[in-house]
């Protein structure tokens, strides 16, 4: 299969586990800590940025509008209020939020889909799976993601991120890129056009299809999600063929 579906409570039991692995990431590391794999940022910025989404999704998922909400701002930290407080009350007040969430209500979204509050369970649960490995980093630590998340986290870039345009880098790619995970038994082909992107349902592919896959990835679904989103390298996993394609999959 080409993607992988979820459900809200695979998102949600997602969520209840990378959300207590990121606080005690946060309890370990001093509030300055830098983190690696978020270049000028500490543990401090990491958790408040964290914090700060969920607090910004709480505003407008559920209300049942579709219409573009109001941007996100800057957070300042109440006094005598710690990163790491702030972080766990948002959340707290998140989880409570999509728990009772109907994911086919209606809720804005900036993607090429359907305007559904499921689309914030999901990307809840990556954002933060993503941001844990992040803090554990910064205490040199980096658990791998789930199997089963990091494989529709990788559907997620790419089914996502990348058609709404959320890439690093411009850029004019073409071609067909292939990408295996190993420990899941999936697959993945996207064809890149240009700015576009198309990714290619592998239930309707036939054996005797030409692809033309000009590079292949092959690598754990966690390697690859964080590969996709630039956390490693994509010279750390098996690469075969035109790399300088990978440039277009990089997410952020």
């Amino acid at each position: 299969m080409s993607r992988l579906h979820g459900t809200k409570d695979f998102w949600i039991g997602a969520l209840r586990a990378e959300g207590p692995a990121f606080a005690a990431a946060l309890a370990e590391a001093p509030p300055e800590t830098p983190v690696l794999s978020c270049p000028g940022w500490t543990v401090t910025d990491l958790a408040v940025h964290l914090g700060g989404v969920y607090q910004w999704v709480h505003t407008f998922v559920g209300t049942g509008e579709t219409s573009a909400p109001a941007r996100r701002e800057e957070i300042e930290l109440p006094p005598g209020t710690s990163a790491a407080q702030f972080w766990q009350h948002s959340y707290d007040q998140l989880i409570a939020l999509l728990d009772g969430l109907d994911p086919e209500a209606p809720a804005w979204n900036w993607a090429p889909q359907p305007k559904k509050a499921g689309f914030w369970i999901r990307r809840m649960a990556h954002e933060t799976a993503v941001h844990r490995w992040d803090a554990q980093l910064a205490i040199a630590a980096g658990d791998p993601i789930e199997t089963k998340l990091a494989t529709d986290g990788v559907s997620e870039v790419l089914d996502t991120m990348l058609p709404a345009g959320r890439r690093t880098a411009s850029g004019q790619w073409r071609g067909v890129v292939h990408l295996g995970a190993t420990d899941a038994d999936q697959e993945w082909y996207l064809r890149l056009r240009g700015e576009g992107v198309a990714l290619l349902d592998t239930d309707t592919i036939l054996d005797h299809d030409d692809h033309h896959a000009r590079v292949r990835v092959a690598g754990t679904a966690s390697d690859l999600v964080l590969a996709l989103w630039g956390r490693i390298s994509f010279d750390t996993l098996a690469v075969t063929g035109d790399a300088t394609l990978l440039a277009g999959l990089r997410t952020g």
